[in-house]
């Protein structure tokens, strides 16, 4: 799946703005560039696990420390893609977090073995006052995100019927009540959510969301 750069932030909580900082090239090279394409922005299901990870982190910490804790990361010979690695606030400093007993420190004391606890990134946080991101995987009752379903693409919970293909017709003048004539396993409560979905969606265009 292809998420725009409206999606991503969408689902992982970084503005648009913030979203489109990071993919810049301002000397040091991206802090993170799309999987799949840089023109037009598409990123990918582990861009947005790794973007929902930054905006986590970008409560308590600057970008320059961010880069700083993904520059040591490198440097510890760990290259691969950033949604591979699980980085974690300890205290004033980020950490690199491997299990229950092993952590080691990005920022403060980089490759010092530390004791961190891993914070779930799918879970609903507050990145910015006023705004509650939702659930990765479960954005509303009706509505989940499964990259083996449909390719990520937001979906009915419980079938493969693409949430923004209900919100469109709801959108449209269709009532909820009669949208199971179109399709039959969505009943109308379903395609509410799907559409109360869409809206927050609609939320982040042309970099809203900031607050």
């Amino acid at each position: 799946m292809a998420y725009s750069t409206q999606m991503a932030a969408a689902l992982s909580g970084a503005t648009p703005g913030q979203i489109r900082s990071w993919r810049q090239d301002r000397g040091a090279g991206p802090f993170m560039r799309p999987e799949l394409s840089s023109w037009p922005a598409l990123y990918s299901f582990r861009d947005v696990l790794a973007l929902r990870a930054f905006a986590r982190l970008r409560e308590d910490f600057s970008l320059q420390s961010l880069r700083r804790a993904v520059d040591n990361l490198r440097l510890l010979g760990e290259i691969g893609h950033l949604s591979a690695y699980s980085l974690v606030a300890e205290g004033k400093s980020i950490a690199l977090y491997e299990d229950d007993e092993h952590s080691t420190d990005l920022l403060k004391h980089p490759g010092q073995r530390i004791v961190a606890t891993l914070a779930d990134i799918m879970e609903p946080f507050a990145p910015r006052p006023g705004v509650i991101i939702p659930h990765l995987l479960h954005p509303n009752a009706h509505v989940s995100v499964d990259p083996e379903t449909q390719g990520g693409q937001p979906v009915i919970t419980g079938t493969r019927v693409p949430s923004n293909e209900i919100a469109e017709l709801l959108r449209d003048g269709v009532p909820a009540e009669k949208i199971a004539d179109y399709y039959p396993s969505v009943n109308a409560e379903a395609a509410r959510d799907a559409e109360r979905f869409a809206l927050y969606v609609d939320s982040y265009a042309s970099g809203g969301r900031a607050a």
